[in-house]
């Protein structure tokens, strides 16, 4: 299932211009980095919809809240804990992420 997920837009982390940026975007006090291009209208505080990456749209705080609580009560936030890293890369879940192998030349 494709879903959007609901987050509070943190910070700006990276710009080009006033449409190309990128921002840090709360989902529930989990952090992730988030393409902004797509919403160039929104602003810190803001929440907005990600899909894969990127947020498609602004919501307003209360349907911001009622989304992410029913996509928790249906468990589908479970894919944002399973990849959740510290500071220094390392995984914090039990379930292991698999990263790509070094191409052999």
């Amino acid at each position: 299932m494709c879903l959007a997920i609901p987050g509070k837009i943190i910070s700006i982390t990276a710009q080009l211009d006033e449409t190309f940026r990128i921002g840090k975007v709360s989902f529930g006090g989990i952090m992730k980095e988030v393409n902004l291009c797509m919403v160039p209208e929104a602003a810190l505080n803001d929440y907005v919809l990600v899909h894969v990456g990127v947020a498609i749209s602004k919501v307003d705080e209360e349907e911001a809240q009622k989304t992410f609580d029913y996509l928790k009560q249906i468990g589908e936030l479970e894919e944002l804990n399973d990849h959740k890293l510290n500071e220094t890369g390392k995984q914090l879940s039990k379930k292991p992420v698999l990263l790509p192998k070094k191409a052999h030349l």
